[in-house]
């Protein structure tokens, strides 16, 4: 039986335990979250024992692998010190605000003999495994280039509400790091290449009270020479599915929300989506957009860490897109092209 601890018990906490309570051979055996109450609530509907302080928590309970939920400036302080105490870490995105945090979590998971994985659930989707397998049988043939858009609500109650996001400092970001980074994941991840250069613009258009941007557009251009597009805004009326398109040499492949489709040139055509009532044992926390993919990849990582193979999304593999994404700003910042 493994031991499971929890950082951080706000919104995206809830798929992470109940993930865990499906699973037979690994037991929740405490959260954690600096404001009590909420860690309490949590502690009792999961009969599990509660903290205040991670570093309590990992002292004590004697833990085989901490989940990190807690908001984004915190990631790589809490991962480092998990891999020092000889815990491994499942960490939501992103790994970091910083690139060099993100280095520093690597090389202390290294360092320690710990696993490292980073939550990016949309990979497991049936649409997306399916345009990721499509490729990589060679059907589509080469990419030739690719798109992404992103165009989700967040008003500016949805920042009073929060003591950390809509922030540089804490968020590292706003629509680019929050909303779209799952997208430009898939993105990356579908056109499988290192990338040359991101050329990108980043502005607030519509928020009052934020610091950050809320719509973000851009170029990034991979060293086979694909070129990729992307804008994401987080001011539109809701939110609405996320589009991905591949330009191929044998067809098109194109999501759009949880559904892909695959076009190819001989008129042949195939699809995938998710199971139209997939999340209603979830209960009330669970968000649509969301998927039910956390636990896809909560159960590969902790079957991986029994059988002692490696897990799909390491540390190594994620802080790929933490570069794209930390390009992304820096270009925009800076207003020139970055050059990887």
């Amino acid at each position: 039986m493994l031991k499971a601890g929890i950082i951080g018990c706000g919104n995206i906490y809830g798929m992470h335990a109940i993930s865990l309570n499906l699973l037979d051979d690994v037991k929740l055996a405490a959260v954690c979250d600096v404001k009590e109450e909420r860690a309490k609530n949590a502690a009792q509907q999961y009969n599990c024992t509660y903290y205040t302080d991670y570093k309590k928590m990992i002292e004590n309970e004697g833990l085989d692998v901490v989940h990190i939920c807690t908001p984004h400036y915190l990631h790589a302080e809490m991962a480092v010190y998990a891999a020092n105490k000889g815990v491994n870490i499942l960490t939501e995105k992103p790994m970091s605000i910083k690139l060099e945090d993100a280095e520093a979590m690597i090389k202390a998971a290294k360092d320690n003999n710990v696993v490292l994985g980073v939550i990016f659930q949309n990979r497991y989707n049936p649409g997306s495994k399916l345009i990721k397998e499509t490729l990589q049988s060679g059907k589509l043939g080469k990419i030739i280039s690719g798109r992404a858009l992103v165009a989700w609500h967040r008003p500016d109650e949805y920042y009073i509400k929060s003591d950390w996001k809509g922030t540089w400092d804490k968020e590292g970001g706003g629509v680019v790091i929050d909303q779209a980074i799952h997208t430009l994941d898939l993105l990356r991840w579908f056109v499988n290449d290192e990338i040359e250069y991101v050329d990108a613009n980043i502005y607030n258009r519509a928020h009052e009270i934020i610091e950050v941007e809320d719509s973000a557009e851009g170029v990034i251009k991979y060293k086979n020479g694909v070129i990729t597009g992307f804008m994401a805004i987080n001011y539109y009326g809701y939110d609405a599915p996320v589009e991905i398109e591949l330009y191929c040499e044998n067809g098109i492949a194109k999501m759009t929300g949880h559904q892909a489709t695959i076009k190819f040139n001989d008129f042949t055509e195939i699809s995938a989506d998710r199971n139209p009532n997939e999340g209603e044992h979830l209960g009330n926390g669970f968000k649509l957009y969301w998927g039910i993919s956390h636990k896809v990849q909560i159960t590969k990582f902790y079957d991986a860490l029994k059988k002692g193979e490696k897990v799909d999304i390491t540390g190594d593999e994620a802080i790929k897109t933490q570069k794209m994404i930390c390009a992304i700003y820096d270009s925009g910042k800076s207003g020139k092209r970055i050059y990887f």
